[in-house]
């Protein structure tokens, strides 16, 4: 992973090596298929205390960039529940 994603991190043995928002351990797939289910960005900053707006914008940023991979992980969070 390089700098070109600022706010999001990978890291080997933390959710599964997943990008989550930086100093978290909230994964951007968990926020995205959060936001599909029709939840505001309101509603998760206050969910998410630790979130600020910055945070949520990279998600969206990194989401969209590596949609396979959200995709992905979300679709294997799925088949696990």
């Amino acid at each position: 992973m390089n700098n070109r994603w600022r706010g999001i991190t990978k890291t080997p043995g933390v959710c599964g090596g997943d990008a989550c928002i930086a100093g978290t351990r909230i994964p951007v797939w968990v926020l995205v298929g959060y936001r599909r289910l029709g939840v505001s960005e309101s509603e998760l900053l206050h969910s998410y205390p630790t979130l600020s707006a910055t945070d949520l914008t990279n998600a969206w940023v990194y989401a969209e960039a590596n949609s396979s991979e959200i995709e992905m992980a979300i679709q294997d969070n799925e088949e696990e529940d």
